[in-house]
């Protein structure tokens, strides 16, 4: 027991600078590896932006707008070709995937019809959900939502009522969330669209 008492002293301090030291290290591997994390978002963001909007010869990242929709940002980066709207991408997210967050960059051209999307984070089903990078730009029956307007064609699953979108099979979650975020999306892009209307 007296051999304990004079040893607990010591383990303290061991397990304390052991804490300290390792407290130390995780500060500066986040430190270190923050930036390039940040570069990389940056680069990919910007990439896809030039991958889903219009040709464009402005900088949609100094235009951008922004809006609020069902409690989730949406940031919408307009593409000018000549001082003349030809669409934009649209970031968009929905939390109600399987595993939580979707991010998607929405592509529109000017009359709001989808031109393209990129998916930008998801930790859905790998083999279930992951799909949607792919899924709804495959032409095969009604997956596709590449050339459709929401205004015209019902983006919500087909399963579910009044819906014309093929889901994604057994994972129905993950496509609701998709399509979700591209209705929203399409709602911000038209929400500018009026703003800059009345601006004029």
């Amino acid at each position: 027991m007296k051999k304990l008492a004079s040893t607990l002293p010591n383990m303290i301090i061991s397990l304390g600078s052991i804490t300290v030291i390792a407290g130390a290290l995780l500060g500066w591997m986040y430190s270190v590896t923050k930036e390039p994390i940040a570069l990389q978002a940056q680069a990919q963001q910007q990439a896809a932006i030039a991958e889903v909007a219009p040709e464009f010869n402005n900088n949609p990242e100094e235009d951008k707008w922004e809006t609020t929709i069902d409690g989730n940002t949406f940031v919408v980066y307009p593409a000018y070709d000549n001082d003349k709207l030809a669409g934009a991408a649209v970031k968009g997210v929905s939390m109600n995937g399987f595993a939580g967050e979707i991010v998607v960059m929405c592509g529109f051209e000017a009359d709001g019809t989808v031109k393209d999307y990129r998916v930008l984070q998801q930790a859905e089903t790998p083999g279930l959900g992951t799909k949607m990078e792919l899924w709804f730009r495959d032409p095969a029956g009604a997956r596709s939502v590449i050339g459709k307007n929401p205004d015209k064609t019902s983006f919500y699953v087909s399963k579910d009522a009044g819906g014309e979108i093929d889901g994604i099979t057994a994972a129905t979650i993950s496509s609701r969330a998709f399509l979700e975020t591209m209705r929203n999306a399409f709602e911000a892009y038209r929400e500018y669209e009026k703003t800059q209307a009345a601006k004029k």
